[in-house]
């Protein structure tokens, strides 16, 4: 009797399928709309991105309301927001749980805060600036104007790879290992 690659693995891989080894989600962090195969090989709903992406510039920016501290607290919710393990966020920004949207990591592994740093830090650098205005020194609008500067363009490159990449993976993304999926809930 021939085994058939059934018990060993030696499977072809379903059409569509993520190639190189990429595992797909944990069944406990959300099964993908379309089938399991295919659905980490195929691009999010940039609507839905973009709309992820508007919430969490809103709650950056009622934590930049704190007194003292709020710049840093919104570049650092930017910065962070897919790396918590609290329950109501489920290792993803409130803006892309309310889309029903999940970044997973190319690996399998667990989205966790050092993920969320690499994958997030380009959209983060921008906000910097503001913290920079209260810092005691020399050349602060300077610093400010060139960190600004620096994080619309990479806003604006990263803007670009969600547009025109076939998976809609942004430079952060790629650089973290990372994508974005649809999610049921």
């Amino acid at each position: 009797m021939t085994d058939n690659g059934s018990a060993s693995g030696n499977q072809e891989a379903p059409k569509g399928a993520p190639t190189g080894g990429a595992p797909l989600p944990p069944s406990g962090h959300g099964a993908p709309t379309s089938d399991r195969q295919g659905a980490a090989a195929t691009k999010p709903d940039v609507g839905k991105r973009a709309i992820a992406w508007i919430i969490d510039a809103v709650v950056a920016a009622i934590l930049s309301y704190v007194p003292v501290i709020g710049s840093l607290l919104g570049a650092a919710y930017i910065l962070t927001r897919d790396g918590f393990a609290f329950d109501f966020m489920d290792g993803r920004s409130i803006g892309k749980k309310l889309m029903k949207l999940r970044p997973i990591r190319d690996d399998g592994g667990k989205m966790d805060l050092e993920t969320s740093i690499k994958r997030n830090w380009p959209l983060a650098l921008g906000m910097l600036g503001a913290v920079v205005v209260y810092a005691p020194f020399l050349g602060i609008i300077a610093l400010t104007l060139l960190l600004t500067l620096i994080g619309a363009i990479l806003g604006l490159v990263e803007i670009y790879f969600v547009l025109t990449s076939p998976d809609g993976r942004r430079y952060g993304d790629r650089f973290a290992g990372t994508r974005v999926i649809e999610t049921e809930s």
